[in-house]
């Protein structure tokens, strides 16, 4: 912006409050997946990583095995919106997942 000339500086808004006003709009879901005995864990490992374009092998296997070992793990945290994507593709290869807030 100028006035009379002169350039006026932007408030500066600190990465904290657009995070935290974000969350606000957007509160975080987790997507959860649940330990079945019908599927095999090279299985569930190719599942994770076609279903969430975003984890990695290791990240894959990593759910898959605390899964296995607990019964549940977090897979992602994300927008609701995003974690019922998540989810129902997770559903699409017969894994068995829900949201829930965090």
């Amino acid at each position: 912006m100028s006035k009379n000339g002169m350039t006026i500086p932007h408030a500066q808004i600190k990465p904290e409050e657009i995070v935290r006003h974000r969350t606000r709009l957007l509160p975080p879901y987790r997507v959860v997946l649940f330990d079945d005995d019908i599927n095999e864990m090279n299985y569930v490992v190719f599942a994770l990583l076609h279903a969430i374009n975003s984890l990695t092998p290791q990240e894959a296997e990593h759910i898959m095995l605390t899964a296995h070992l607990t019964g549940s793990a977090i897979v992602i945290v994300c927008p609701k919106e995003a974690a019922e994507y998540y989810q129902e593709r997770l559903l699409s290869y017969n894994l068995i997942a829900t949201i829930e807030p965090e």
